[in-house]
């Protein structure tokens, strides 16, 4: 078989790779197929030879991807579930939808709002395969395939598309214990006598120190202060708060539940930060894939209602 002829069944030479791959070897893909074992060695044979490069590392006991195959493995997932999505493009049917989703959101809105919603979405959608990254730094979208990312805080000049969903409200907090060693700050001057828990993004990035809106031009101000720890995780911030260790700012309603229960309390309250705009972001396409679109409407409709929630009860 010529290139020329290859290529125009390239589409099922990279479902056969995806099986091996998948199954991880090529007596299991042939018996997946329903065809000769040989059939799969030749498919994978040529489209070796019209990609240059070697795909399998083969041994008489398995198969592995090589680093290059690896590559050919994320971009053909994407691809051959973009072509799914195509075929279904004029289709109304939800449980249509099918391929992978790769998404980056903050931690906590993971753990406490997404997580927990997740089986109902799937179960309606049971063809997805969902990869759920819940990180604090800061992903590349486009070099790390990522479909999309809840995103909160002031955004960069960017060619992505950002959709607006709202803002977080955000507060100072300290805990009992920290206030009764210290005492609770009365205005920005006593801040001289407090700690601040440090948080960046990357370790050895400076902080910004104690933020706050002035209360008469809502200007952004920032205040230095000291502090004995920085931490590079928002679950580490909320945890070095409640063991004592300095104030923190943070959107209130991540920590409504611990403001209820006493275990935080909200100080400085004429002195808050800036509200934290939030933000789905996804790659400039043409074609935004209907899973895509599904999605971020499934996950706008649960974080818009959290974002009002502080604001309603207060």
């Amino acid at each position: 078989m010529n290139n020329e002829a290859f290529n125009m069944n390239q589409l099922e030479a990279m479902k056969v790779f995806m099986q091996v791959a998948e199954l991880g070897g090529f007596t299991a893909a042939a018996m997946s197929l329903g065809v000769p074992k040989a059939s799969v060695s030749l498919s994978i044979q040529q489209l070796e030879e019209l990609l240059g490069t070697r795909l399998f590392h083969r041994t008489t006991r398995k198969v592995q991807l090589t680093q290059d195959g690896q590559v050919f493995y994320e971009r053909s997932k994407d691809l051959l579930a973009d072509m799914d999505d195509l075929q279904g493009l004029f289709r109304q049917e939800p449980s249509a939808l099918r391929g992978r989703l790769r998404v980056d959101m903050p931690l906590a809105v993971a753990r406490d709002l997404v997580i927990p919603q997740l089986p109902t979405f799937l179960q309606a959608h049971p063809e997805l395969e969902l990869e759920l990254s819940s990180t604090d730094r800061l992903v590349d979208i486009v070099r790390e395939g990522f479909d999309c990312v809840l995103r909160a805080g002031e955004l960069s000049d960017s060619s992505l598309i950002a959709r607006y969903l709202g803002e977080y409200q955000m507060i100072n907090c300290a805990s009992p214990s920290y206030l009764a060693r210290f005492g609770q700050p009365q205005n920005l001057a006593e801040l001289a006598q407090h700690r601040l828990v440090h948080y960046v993004s990357v370790l050895g990035e400076r902080s910004g120190g104690f933020e706050y809106q002035d209360p008469r031009d809502h200007s952004l101000q920032r205040l230095a202060m000291t502090g004995a720890i920085t931490v590079n995780n928002s679950s580490a911030y909320v945890s070095a708060c409640l063991a004592g260790l300095g104030l923190i700012q943070i959107p209130a309603v991540g920590v409504q539940d611990l403001l209820a229960e006493r275990q935080l309390i909200e100080v400085l309250a004429e002195y808050r930060p800036a509200p934290m705009p939030v933000h789905l972001l996804y790659p400039n396409r043409r074609h935004l894939p209907q899973r895509v679109q599904v999605f971020m409407t499934w996950l706008s409709g649960l974080v818009q209602p959290r974002l009002k929630q502080w604001q309603v009860s207060h």
